[in-house]
Formats: C-alpha cells, structure tokens, sequence
C-alpha cells in the first residue's frame, strides 16, 4: 500500500483530471493514516460540496477548522453551507468569525447577507450585500442578492433597479433576467416579465426557477395550459421543486382536470408532507369533484399543519358551513390579530374567509367589515385600467352596426357550440350543468380559446380591431381556430359542447360572424344580487372590476349596455335570454326552453342536474351539487346599508 504522502498527491491527481470517485477513494485512505490531514479534509469537503453532499463538506470542514481555526476563507465557505442547508443560525457565527479575521471580504459580506435573509432579517441582509457591493463593484451577484431581498418585502420597484444594476455588471446572469421577469410581473408590466423569463432560458435553458416563474404569470393571468408545460419543466429538471408541482396542480384545476391536479398535489406531499398548500389543493381538486366531505377533511388537515397560513383557512371557509361560536372563527379572529405584519395576499385571504364565516352566521355587519377590507387588500394587487374595459365594450357597440352584422357572412357553420354568457355569478353555472346533464351535451367549462383565437387573428392593438374588411374566409378560419382549439377538449361523439366563459358576452358579434351556427344563452339575474355576490368572492381568474363597488358597478352598467346592443343586432333565434330567478321559479319549464334553444330533444336527467358527475371548476361548485334552491335570490337586501356605491355606479341599469 502506498505511503499517505503518496495517496495524497494520486488523489490531487485525479481530483485535477475529474476522476472524483476515484479521488475520494484515495483521499479517504488518506485519512485513515492521518486522521486530521488538512489539505485532504478541505478537498474531500470540496468533492462532497460538488456532489451535492453539503450536510457531509460542512461536516469535513469543521474537522480541518480544528486544525486551522483561523482560516478565514474556509470559516466563510462553512457559513455558505450551512445556509444552503437550512442551518443560518449555526451559519452566523462562522461568517461573523470570518469577517473579524478579514472585514473587506465581498463574498463573506454576500455569504453573511444570505443567512440574514434566510432568517428573515431583511434589513440587516440588505447592509451586508450592500457592504459586498461596495467591496466587489464588478460583482453582480451582491445586486441580485438585494433584489430579493427587496422582491421580499413587496418593494418591487427597488427590486427591479437591483436585478438591473446585476445584469448591468453580467448581462449573462440567467438568475438576474428571471427574477427582474417576476418583479416586473409583479409591477403588472408582463410583457417585459416574458421577455426576461425567455432570456433567462435562451442564457440557461435547463433553470427550473425561470420556469417556475413563467408558469406562475401564466397561471395568474388565466393561460393555464402554458402554465402546465412551464410547470412541468420545471418539475422535470428539478423533481423535488414541490412549489412547482402545487401550481400545477392549480393550473390544472383550472383546466378542469381534477384528478390530475391531485396527483400534483400528492407528489408535492410526498416530497414534503407538511406542505399545507398543497393539502389545500387536494382539498379544492376534490370540491370541484363533488367530494365535499373529502375536500373538508383535506382543507382541516391544512389548517392543522400550518394554522398561520390564512389561505389554508380560506380554502376551509370554502367547503363548511360555519355556525355560531366555531373554533374555527376564533382561530381567524386570533390570526387577524396579526395582521399587521401581513402583506396584501395574505390580509384577502384572511378578510374573505372571515366574510364568510359571519355571513354564514347572518352576522351581516361583521360579515360586510370583513369584506370590505378583504376587497381593498386584494384591489391594492392590482392594475385595473378602467377606462380601458369600457372603453373597448363601448367601441364594440360601435364596430359591430346592425348593417355589419347583416352584411359580413361565411364563418365555419359547426351546430356544436353553445356558448353561455352573462356576468359572473349570474347563474351560468346552473345552465351549464343542465345541459351538460343532457347525453347529447359535453360541459366544457370556462374556456379561454375564443378569446385567444381573436387575439392570434389581428394586430395588435385595442379591442375591437377593424374587422370591417374582413373576408369570408378569414371568419371562417377564425371560427375553425375555435373548434380546432376545442376538439382536444370535446369527446367525439358530443353532439353539443358548452363554454361557460362568462366575458365571452364581449365577442357576440365575432361569435356569430365565425361560428353562424353556434348558439348563445345570456343568463342575467338581478343587478344587486349579481354584483354582490362577486364583491363577496376572492376570484382566482382576473376579474379586477370586482373589488371596488363603484368600479365593479360601473363594470354591470357598461355589460349590460353592450347585452342591450347585442338584442338589438344578433338575428332572432341566435341568443336565448334567461332570467335566473324566472327559472328558479319555474324550473322544468325554462330548462326545458334551454334545451330546445339548442336543437335537443328532452331528456328528464337535466331537471336532476344535481346529480350529474362531472369536474365543475367555478365559483359556485358547491351549489351545483345541490338541488335546486332560492335562498340566493335577495341575497344583496340584508347589505343595503353598505352598498350606496354600487347602487348610484349602476344608476338605472335594466338587465
């Protein structure tokens, strides 16, 4: 056997060359003759560091500090590890230890503003990256490292100006472009956001971070399929990135496929079986699958795991029904007494599940408190442009002109769609399920993809576009990038399919034009009762007009002039109005106009519509699982004190 000098310089050999495995052999032979040999500790704990073992290099480097207490470089390198593993408490006083030995080091400054961060003193964090910026000006990463700092606390202006200054120094910095994309998300400046994700893959293509962060903006903005196929790179090059695999499992909740959606939430858990979100997703994917008791029991499991989570208790206020003096009210009660230190997510989440618990308990006043601050939390989020919402329903009115609608012809004359409109919580979802009762009729749900087939057909520009040259052919391509769109979506032998996107109200006159032979159902209910039921749910798709009574009735007055214009210009037969509390009055036989509105014979399951299994992904999941009840009509009276704002927005509004 060779001498341990001798193991030690094959081993440094084949560390040169690569050889790893075979250096580690070498080097562990090594110490079994020298059991304190430093140089071998240091390039043992080096092999482990680039294997991934970092619990095991931390372990070998306090070792060969025994032998130098005082290096200070490998106090730092030991500090690093120890954050990277979850131990920044241990960590700081090996970095401090480090800094007193040699103050102007930038990466020790760096490494020491990690554990801050990791500990959640963002303040002290900022100081030491600040400190390495200034010792290491050429050093990028020192900039990226204080953006999230400020990404953190929700400064995200600063934080932009952070990723910027690093991509300044590195303009190669695929970490930098990834996180300025979800700052700039997060600005509501979106465009720019995708532009940094795709820069940041084009730089480092295999980096499940950009990934991630594009399939979070993809998902927030609704284009949930996209989102799933960020997310799922995003899984594959990193298998253990469980936030990952929660957004899609809500990407495909979304997508109505909630079996799918709880595979992702399980193998989130598997990972991490305290991960609470997750536990929550199961609990929504089982709800949309009418599993309530089961979605229950997931949503409390959540809340027992991380009671200070206040979107675990909104998930639960979701599937119970509260009652006087429930522990779980005093638990949100106990938990908005933090509420100080929240920010604007966490606060919407808190005040809407409290909401609902007292309106639960006809405790209106409470109830309607809640609400309010539920809605100003969640209105600070975002960037609703008023004037650009109405301004394109009232451009609409004006493009399409009785003599446009008369003169344009040609699209795609498919019979299957049935497109169901109106505003949400108007009771679009009860029509959809009787239809969808039916054995001729496929329920799709929301879908996007009309939307998105006007969009891909025209150039940018304001909504609604010129349309006044367009060619018989170009409607029909239009319509035939709809079905192309849907038939992935619509088993084959389903003679009718639904799409319950409510906006869709926005493209009646293009739905006719590209799809003649399509048909649409407006579902109006009252006014009052509409509009506050959407003031009283935290949406998960972008309906900003919902969170501001004044802009939300703003929102009703300007729908229900474009409806009024859309009577006046579709051909008779085309659109069939229902009244939600007409046909709650008179259930079999407005079911029975829905469903030869749409060229259907009768059929006795759809007055049983109830009992129809099928993924339902709204807002109203719970009560479509429910006979038929009235208890929502007048549901607004009991809160007429509060809602003077709504009442003088809406201002005479007719349905």
């Amino acid at each position: 056997m060779k001498p341990p000098q001798a193991l030690y310089e094959s081993a440094q050999t084949m560390h040169r060359q690569g050889r790893l495995a075979e250096a580690e052999r070498l080097y562990r032979g090594v110490l079994e003759g020298i059991p304190g040999h430093l140089g071998t500790l240091q390039r043992l704990g080096e092999i482990c560091f680039r294997t991934g073992r970092i619990a095991e290099a931390a372990d070998l480097t306090k070792q060969a500090l025994e032998t130098a207490p005082d290096d200070a470089q490998m106090l730092s390198n030991l500090g690093f590890m120890l954050t990277t593993i979850g131990r920044s408490g241990e960590a700081l006083g090996f970095l401090e230890r480090s800094l007193a030995l040699r103050p102007d080091a930038a990466q020790t400054h760096a490494n020491l503003g990690n554990a801050l961060a990791a500990l959640n003193r963002p303040e002290e964090a900022l100081q030491s990256y600040a400190k390495a910026a200034a010792l290491a000006p050429n050093l990028a990463e020192p900039h990226n490292n204080i953006g999230n700092v400020f990404a953190s606390l929700k400064r995200q202006e600063e934080a932009v100006a952070a990723f910027e200054k690093a991509l300044a120094i590195q303009p190669s910095f695929a970490e930098a472009w990834s996180n300025l994309g979800n700052s700039l998300f997060r600005l509501r400046r979106t465009t720019q956001a995708i532009a940094c994700f795709r820069r940041a893959l084009a730089l480092k293509p295999e980096f499940a971070p950009a990934h991630y962060n594009w399939g979070t903006l993809l998902g927030e903005t609704g284009l949930h399929d996209e989102a799933v196929e960020h997310y799922r790179l995003a899984c594959a090059i990193d298998p253990r990135h469980t936030a990952a695999r929660n957004n899609l499992g809500r990407s495909l909740n979304a997508l109505g496929r909630p079996e799918e959606a709880l595979a992702a939430f399980e193998e989130a858990l598997a990972i991490d079986p305290g991960f609470a979100l997750a536990q929550a997703g199961i609990g929504s994917a089982m709800l949309y699958l009418g599993r309530v008791e089961e979605a229950r029991a997931a949503c409390e499991r959540a809340v027992a795991t991380a009671s200070e989570l206040p979107a675990v208790h909104r998930a639960l206020a979701e599937v119970k029904h509260f009652v006087k003096d429930d522990p779980e009210i005093a638990a949100l009660e106990t938990l908005a007494e933090r509420e100080a230190a929240m920010d604007d997510a966490d606060k919407a989440e808190l005040h809407f599940a409290l909401a609902k618990a007292y309106a639960d308990c006809a405790d209106h006043a409470r109830a309607f408190a809640h609400m309010t601050k539920g809605n100003a939390a969640k209105r600070r989020l975002i960037a609703y442009d008023e004037e650009a919402h109405l301004g394109e329903m009232r451009r609409t009115a004006a493009t399409f002109t009785r003599e446009l609608m008369q003169r344009m012809n040609g699209g795609e004359p498919s019979q299957r769609p049935v497109f169901i409109v109106g505003m949400p919580r108007s009771g679009t979802t009860l029509i959809e399920q009787i239809l969808a009762s039916h054995p001729l009729v496929f329920g799709a749900g929301e879908q996007p993809e009309f939307g998105r087939c006007v969009l891909g057909s025209y150039q940018p520009g304001p909504p609604p576009f010129d349309i006044s040259a367009l060619a018989a052919s170009e409607l029909r391509q239009m319509g035939a990038c709809y079905l192309g769109r849907m038939e992935a979506k619509v088993p084959q032998e389903a003679w009718r399919f639904t799409d319950k996107m409510p906006a869709n109200f926005r493209f009646l006159g293009l739905i006719h034009l590209s799809l003649p032979g399509a048909r649409v159902i407006h579902v109006h209910r009252d006014p009052l009762d509409t509009c506050f039921s959407c003031y009283s749910k935290l949406f998960t798709g972008n309906l900003d007009y919902t969170y501001d009574l004044g802009e939300l009735g703003r929102y009703y007055k300007a729908y229900a002039a474009l409806m009024a214009h859309w009577r006046a210009v579709l051909p008779e037969g085309v659109m069939l109005e229902v009244c939600y509390e007409d046909l709650v009055g008179d259930f079999e036989a407005g079911a029975r106009k829905i469903v030869a509105h749409c060229g259907l014979d009768w059929d006795e399951r759809c007055l049983e519509f109830h009992k129809t299994e099928r993924a339902v992904i709204t807002a109203s999941t719970s009560q479509v699982r429910q006979p038929l009840f009235k208890t929502s009509i007048g549901r607004w009276q009991p809160y007429a004190a509060w809602l003077a704002p709504l009442r003088e927005a809406m201002a005479e509004v007719a349905p």
